[in-house]
């Protein structure tokens, strides 16, 4: 048709509708190949983010998403678990670990770690200065302000306030230093307590069904338990389900040949969905290329080691965070990968973290509250140095079955 066979408000109205189309694509390429995989930090606890309209995915596809980005529910578990410590076991004369600044938007010390307990036993004018840190957990500190003893979100805290009491002797905010290295010799069970029944393969008691051969590493034992990390809850494994067990070293000085002087497990999601399938193939992928070895001195760069993450260097589309918002990218999973093995690095002092950052709100829901580490763009990524005088070597482990174990050694 030629112009000037319209009229003026036809042509006005076409107009308009190639403006609204070219926005359109244009926001779902941005979408599509955009590199930032996580929100920039706020410190509210996100909900389950909505995707806009202009994805182009179907309502199955968004809610697969959705899912995969929802945060576990802290669930009320029965039966016999590892007695994480509560309000009764400190009083007044409790020594602190830290010391700290409560900040951000709810400036509250509450009297319950019920989500639906609205009390709160302190609350701040912006910010609570001064207060104790007497147990860290792994979405909760126990705390205490002026003869007040209550709880506290772990992301409410000012990160840049954290002092330990007694510096020599305490270990930086975040570490948990996980004591063991195994490997499954069989189905293994990580369960949601420390009962099971037997001859049952799947007796709902657990989180996920690991297959044999996988690596990961322990917590610590308790009462014949190997006690791990499921998310933001323990998890119990019967050590008859595990083999070659063996210490990691409490410090950077190797117990024997071939000890790993740190370790961390985190675990994944299973759903049989086409998304989360590619993002287990992006945590393996990346898994990978995180297996190198780090000379004195030298820098681990997340971005420049496991990018560009794109189609050429093997990743597929999964769930990635674009402002907060969770979308189909390349390379979703990636960010697991850093943020595990940041937890086995923070374990050893001779190796500096130059930049990290975590997950905006309460951080990526598979580490304990703000134990992650972000990769995905220049303002996202994960750099640490080598300051040891002997080089180390990162073993990323993953058997595609719900487990991501990263393991750093030295190298003589």
């Amino acid at each position: 048709m030629h112009p000037e066979n319209r009229d003026n408000e036809t042509m006005t109205k076409g107009v308009e509708r190639m403006k609204r189309f070219v926005c359109g694509f244009l926001c779902l390429c941005l979408l599509w190949t955009g590199l930032s995989f996580a929100a920039a930090e706020n410190e509210e606890i996100p909900d389950i983010p909505e995707i806009p309209e202009e994805t182009g995915l179907s309502d199955e596809e968004i809610e697969e998403i959705q899912e995969l980005d929802a945060d576990e529910p802290i669930e009320r578990v029965t039966g016999k678990v590892y007695p994480v410590p509560t309000l009764a076991d400190f009083d007044m004369s409790s020594p602190a670990i830290y010391t700290c600044t409560i900040s951000y938007n709810r400036p509250y010390i509450y009297k319950d770690t019920d989500p639906n307990m609205k009390n709160y036993a302190y609350k701040g004018n912006g910010s609570i200065k001064g207060v104790e840190v007497l147990y860290v957990g792994l979405r909760w500190m126990i705390v205490r302000k002026d003869k007040v003893i209550g709880y506290v979100w772990r992301q409410w805290v000012d990160k840049q306030s954290i002092e330990p009491v007694d510096p020599v002797n305490t270990p930086p905010f975040n570490v948990q230093k996980h004591a063991y290295i195994a490997v499954t010799a069989k189905a293994c069970h990580v369960r949601k307590n420390m009962s099971f029944n037997e001859g049952e393969e799947d007796d709902g008691n657990n989180y996920v069904i690991l297959n044999p051969g996988t690596k990961i590493s322990i917590w610590q034992m308790y009462e014949g338990w190997a006690v791990v990390n499921y998310m933001r809850e323990y998890g119990y494994i019967d050590p008859n389900e595990l083999t070659d067990l063996r210490p990691v070293a409490p410090t950077d000085e190797e117990l024997f040949d071939d000890c790993p002087i740190a370790a961390y497990t985190s675990y994944y999601k299973m759903v049989q969905n086409k998304t989360n399938i590619s993002r287990i193939h992006n945590i393996a992928v990346g898994a990978k290329l995180v297996s190198v070895v780090l000379q004195p001195g030298e820098i681990f760069d997340g971005n420049a080691i496991m990018g560009p993450y794109g189609r050429r260097k093997g990743y597929e589309e999964a769930p990635v965070l674009i402002d907060g918002k969770t979308v189909p990218g390349y390379g979703g999973g990636t960010c697991q990968v850093s943020s595990t093995l940041y937890n086995a690095v923070l374990q050893l002092p001779g190796l500096k973290i130059l930049k990290r950052r975590a997950h905006g709100g309460g951080g990526a829901s598979y580490l304990p509250i703000h134990c992650d580490a972000a990769v995905g763009t220049d303002e996202l990524n994960f750099r640490f140095q080598n300051n040891y005088d002997f080089a180390i070597r990162i073993e990323g482990c993953t058997s595609s079955d719900g487990a991501l174990s990263m393991r750093i050694y030295k190298v003589h």
